[in-house]
């Protein structure tokens, strides 16, 4: 809504006073109407879309106060300044607690008449705005996807067709755009719903345990296997198993995953009895499938079995216009987890939120709010309640480097602040750097113990 969408009604029993005002707000780009008494200001309240209302506290008939009454009757959300003459302490009192937004005292001073009008407009936009979002949410109602841009409708639309069948889906998308909850959306709208919906993540599993993981093992298959381990497709029958992060399965058990797609069939490790699997598989990854298989590091036909139906996730950075939703679906969840009231966000907080590239999507987005949620002193999200690259500056650190430097430096650098801008999620880190998790987590093993040896050396030097 912007100055010239927001029309004010001043309501004043002197004429000159209406011009005056009258011609001041037009200035500064609002629509306005006139009123010379509280009868005629009700008049046009009901027959005009008004959303702030400047009106002289003492007039003949209906006075100010009277008419605030009323006015909030016809319309709760209109915001209602007074002017009075008396400027008193229990006329401001009398008025606030009615429900006007603020008052301002005769002789009139332009700074502060327009001052106190702009924030009662702002906060106009913003309730009406938090209503406008409330609705929308509300006609989604409990769908764990949240979006009406084109492309999350184009998502909707294929999901719904592909939910009921048991064909193989492979989800690909950034990490952080919600690619498990499609999953489970998935499973809870198919004919499996009444089965287990069970989640592997391939990446935080250990290569040599991601076998036993998904097929199970016999007693004596391996030192420490005491007895017989149901594995993930056991746990999966006749419902349906995500396998998160294919990408990162070894060569190895993918050959085993192909036979199961291919034929239905599988064995646990160290086992001679061959098992049926009636499981709908659901794989997702966050990398270019097609840059792994060139790569030599995932097999082709594995990926054609898994790409019978494939459903891409759109960063949040191509559906911005799902940001404001998006922002107040979280500010509630968390402010109602947080025991705060807190009900809406400034102009400029959604201008920000709405400005920023989000390199880690939704998530970010989610993280962002809750941090907000929980530092916001005030009834709604501020600027400064956001992260601080989000405030419309770049105060992220900037990395260089001397010629010279060793590259294992650099490359140390570069995962430690990409981990940082982050908040630690290495999923996602991975993701921004081009590189697996697996390698995160290998590099800091190597950091840590270079850091150990090089304390111990230097102990070693200096001590007495």
């Amino acid at each position: 809504m912007t100055e010239a969408e927001t029309k004010i009604l001043v309501v004043d029993d002197e004429s000159s006073n209406r011009t005056t005002l009258g011609r001041l707000l037009r200035r500064e780009g609002y629509e306005v109407a006139y009123a010379a008494s509280g009868r005629e200001a009700l008049a046009v309240a009901r027959a005009e879309d008004i959303h702030v209302v400047l009106t002289d506290l003492k007039m003949p008939g209906m006075s100010g106060i009277d008419l605030l009454k009323a006015l909030k009757t016809i319309d709760p959300e209109v915001e209602v300044v007074v002017m009075t003459a008396y400027g008193t302490v229990e006329t401001a009192v009398e008025a606030m607690k009615e429900g006007a937004y603020d008052f301002v005292s005769k002789p009139l001073k332009r700074a502060e008449v327009l001052g106190t009008l702009g924030k009662a407009v702002e906060k106009y936009r913003l309730q009406s705005e938090n209503r406008r979002l409330r609705e929308q949410l509300s006609a989604l109602g409990d769908q764990p996807l949240i979006g009406s841009s084109p492309p999350m409708r184009e998502l909707f639309e294929e999901l719904e067709q592909v939910a009921p069948a048991d064909a193989t889906v492979l989800i690909t998308g950034p990490s952080g755009t919600g690619k498990t909850r499609i999953a489970r959306l998935l499973h809870e709208s198919s004919r499996r719903r009444e089965r287990r919906f069970v989640t592997v993540n391939c990446a935080a599993i250990p290569e040599t345990l991601l076998e036993s993981e998904l097929f199970g093992y016999e007693a004596g298959a391996f030192t420490g296997a005491r007895k017989r381990k149901a594995g993930r497709f056991d746990l999966a029958q006749g419902g349906t198993l995500f396998l998160d992060e294919i990408t990162e399965m070894s060569l190895a058990t993918q050959v085993k995953l192909l036979r199961v797609l291919q034929e239905g069939e599988y064995e646990r490790v160290g086992g001679t009895e061959t098992l049926r699997a009636d499981v709908r598989v659901v794989a997702a990854t966050n990398r270019d499938v097609a840059t792994e298989i060139e790569a030599g590091r995932f097999r082709e036909d594995l990926f054609y079995r898994l790409n019978v139906i494939r459903l891409d996730v759109p960063p949040l950075k191509a559906r911005k216009e799902d940001i404001p939703l998006l922002a107040q679906h979280f500010l509630v969840r968390f402010a109602e987890k947080n025991r705060r009231q807190v009900a809406g966000i400034s102009p400029e907080a959604l201008s920000a939120l709405s400005s920023w590239h989000w390199p880690g999507n939704v998530r970010e987005l989610e993280n962002a709010i809750e941090r907000a949620v929980v530092l916001c002193r005030g009834e709604r999200i501020e600027l400064s309640d956001l992260p601080r690259n989000m405030r419309g500056r770049d105060d992220r650190s900037r990395l260089s480097f001397e010629v010279g430097t060793p590259l294992k430096d650099v490359e140390r650098s570069m995962i430690e602040a990409t981990l940082a801008s982050v908040d630690g999620d290495k999923s996602l880190a991975a993701s921004l750097l081009g590189i697996t998790a697996r390698t995160i987590y290998r590099r800091e093993a190597e950091w840590a113990a270079q850091d150990a040896e090089a304390a111990g050396g230097s102990t070693g030097e200096n001590s007495p």
